[in-house]
């Protein structure tokens, strides 16, 4: 990992890091202890074991290791809350998470207390370099674990037959209903470009080397696919026609017999043949007619998804680099966690690429030239995923946006639709 650099750090880091534990806090207030027990897919973890694991990190890869006469809080939280991990320790099989009744939510928050405590103290002490950069990679991995937490919810509230609301819409998030802008897309020239992260700043190890790419000139969709024009394609009969999808795709509508994207319900559960139809869409602010969020972008949709989409658009999902083209240079403004909005609803043509969905790219997980992971266990952070993926890039409406940059590269499997993920179209 690449970390921030010069004699601020430490009290930067310090003030971030408080920042960063009180959030994760913040984002459970609403729920009670048993909206924190639930695990609604294997993908998903309870609420509860998100505050455990997130101060897990802390304890094991700073305290232990950096903080002498550091005392462990339980001596079974170590493995208990280990995540993926090999090198560190055994660990439960991640579809067990929703049977930790114990230990309890307070003595959870208990932890949590113990384990800032002493990472406070260490922040005001001469702290070893490694040290700071392994807050700093926890701070991060933190605030990816709070944009996990508000998936998680959100598919443990979808599969509740009362749907709980979240957090009731936020009156901005009116812009939802306003009309789309005209679909146009952007010409970029192409040419020999750098891609990866440039050594400024924290990134992940993924990020690194940068590195050239060449790039033939191409077009980059303005705006997002919006629920409307997805509803189009499944009015179309998209989801009947396996001429629009990869054979892989094809098995997995057939097998989850797919008909809309994820959160999407009708009346009758059959696709409707007009577009905007009988559809209703789960948000975290509750369940919303398609007709009054029609313009505000598609999410939940899966890799598949989004490139039969683009085939029967006739247009293709942009590259990881035709993206970070696109992206590179541009402030980190958009509809990201910090909007308070909790839903996708950009609709405007422009140059903008953060924030709504993670965008969908057509380039799979893989290592850069000269990627090298982190040392010990902290070296399966990234790097033993990369096979069978798939590259998002831009953050989403639950991603913080001190966390997010144009080369952070997300990645999940093609089938994966639980994540705020949508489309942008390439040519």
């Amino acid at each position: 990992m690449a970390t921030t650099a010069g004699p601020d750090l430490q009290s930067t880091l310090a003030a971030r890091f408080i920042s960063v534990r009180r959030r994760s806090l913040e984002l459970c207030a609403g729920l009670t202890p048993e909206d924190m027990m639930v695990q609604s897919s294997p993908d998903a973890s309870p609420a509860k074991w998100h505050l455990a694991h997130t101060a897990w990190f802390f304890e094991s890869f700073v305290l232990v290791p950096f903080l002498p006469g550091y005392r462990l809080f339980n001596r079974d939280f170590p493995w208990l809350f280990n995540s993926y991990y090999e090198g560190f320790s055994a660990f439960p099989e991640k579809k067990l998470r929703a049977s930790f009744s114990r230990p309890a939510l307070e003595e959870i928050l208990r932890y949590r207390d113990h384990v800032d405590r002493d990472l406070e103290r260490l922040l005001q002490s001469n702290a070893d370099a490694e040290a700071l950069r392994r807050i700093e990679l926890g701070v991060n991995h933190e605030e990816q674990h709070q944009e996990l937490l508000l998936t998680d919810i959100k598919h443990a509230f979808f599969t509740n037959p009362l749907r709980p609301v979240y957090k009731q819409p936020s009156p901005a998030s009116e812009i939802a209903a306003s009309v789309a802008s005209p679909f146009s897309f952007l010409t970029f020239p192409g040419g020999l470009r750098d891609v990866g992260h440039s050594g400024n700043g924290f990134c992940f190890d993924n990020e690194l080397k940068r590195h050239r790419v060449w790039l033939e000139p191409f077009q980059f969709a303005g705006r997002l696919v919006t629920c409307a024009e997805f509803a189009a394609f499944m009015a179309d009969g998209g989801y009947t026609k396996p001429e629009l999808w990869l054979s892989a795709g094809w098995n997995a509508v057939k097998e989850n017999n797919w008909r809309a994207p994820l959160y999407w319900t009708s009346d009758n559960g059959a696709p409707s043949t007009s577009e905007n139809g009988d559809w209703s869409v789960f948000t975290l602010g509750g369940e919303l007619p398609l007709e009054q969020i029609g313009s505000s972008p598609v999410s939940h949709v899966s890799y598949f998804e989004a490139d039969a989409y683009a085939r029967w658009a006739g247009h293709r999902l942009p590259t990881e680099f035709e993206w970070e083209s696109a992206a590179e240079g541009q402030p980190v403004e958009g509809n990201l966690l910090d909007s308070g909005l909790l839903t996708p609803v950009q609709n405007e043509n422009g140059t903008k690429c953060f924030g709504d969905c993670w965008v969908w790219t057509s380039s799979a997980y893989l290592g850069y030239p000269g990627f090298r992971p982190l040392e010990g266990a902290l070296g399966e952070y990234n790097g033993k995923f990369m096979s069978g993926q798939m590259v998002l890039r831009g953050g989403s409406c639950v991603t913080p946006a001190a966390h997010i940059r144009a080369t952070y590269r997300n990645f999940f499997s093609a089938e994966t639709r639980w994540q705020f993920s949508g489309i942008r179209l390439a040519s």
